[in-house]
């Protein structure tokens, strides 16, 4: 794993929705070296633990790279008060990401919620060879839709309550769009009830699937064991971690 550690400026902050913050951090080096579905540890001032984010975009030739976070517990609260010109202790990138089809392929991402980040990294790579899928709880939840729109990527918005979009789960609009073509691709990214449904329809149409999983860390470089998950390898149950091993893996090495 090639990461690196320091401290960088962040160079541009919005408020996305409530609780929801969007950084732009400039690290060249880092930039250089991540990929989509990769994440960063965060050091927050008076906190013992860093913080995982997952990376949204990577701009490299700018030599930045795009964190957006919901506000979770005291930490994030913390990191949300970071303004501008100051600076971000990060370490990264760490983690597998999601894998990159040669040019011509096809994928969909799926996203629910604070999942829907990462997905915009993956869809950048894809352009307009790509189709997102996003949910969240209502039209005051929603983020980053005119993103997949501006990287070329055509955005279908579901929301539970009907308020914006489709009324409905993303896994109706994922059936709806594997019915109508399918792609050489899925990576989903969200809680996990989505997840499994998403695995399901991935197995029904025969269509590889990639799924980025969440789990509470401690070091992020696969030393203290904290991030364990229920995998298969070889037909048997095995504990992979997060960090390491993921947070992306193959829908069906994972038990969710």
């Amino acid at each position: 794993m090639s990461y690196v550690q320091g401290e960088y400026p962040l160079i541009a902050k919005k408020n996305l929705a409530k609780n929801i913050y969007d950084f732009t951090i400039r690290a060249h080096h880092l930039a250089a070296l991540a990929e989509p579905g990769q994440f960063v540890h965060l050091r927050v001032p008076g906190f013992f633990l860093r913080r995982p984010i997952s990376i949204c975009e990577i701009d490299r030739e700018a030599g930045t790279i795009r964190l957006v976070f919901e506000i979770r517990g005291e930490g994030t609260e913390a990191l949300s008060r970071i303004n501008p010109g100051e600076l971000v202790d990060v370490m990264g990138p760490l983690g597998k990401g999601f894998t990159l089809l040669p040019e011509g392929k096809k994928a969909i991402m799926v996203g629910g919620g604070i999942g829907v980040p990462p997905m915009l990294g993956v869809a950048s790579h894809y352009g307009e060879n790509a189709k997102a899928i996003v949910g969240f709880r209502n039209a005051a939840a929603v983020i980053l839709t005119d993103d997949f729109k501006r990287v070329g990527t055509s955005c279908i918005l579901c929301t539970d309550d009907g308020s914006a979009g489709m009324h409905g789960f993303v896994t109706e609009a994922l059936k709806q769009e594997l019915e109508r073509e399918q792609p050489d691709l899925i990576c989903a990214c969200g809680p996990a009830p989505m997840l499994k449904g998403v695995i399901a329809l991935a197995d029904q149409y025969g269509v590889p699937c990639e799924v980025s999983l969440e789990e509470r860390m401690g070091c992020g470089v696969g030393a203290c064991l904290v991030c364990a998950c229920r995998t298969v390898k070889d037909g048997k149950e095995y504990l992979a971690h997060v960090c390491k091993d993921g947070p992306v893996f193959d829908a069906h090495d994972v038990i969710l």
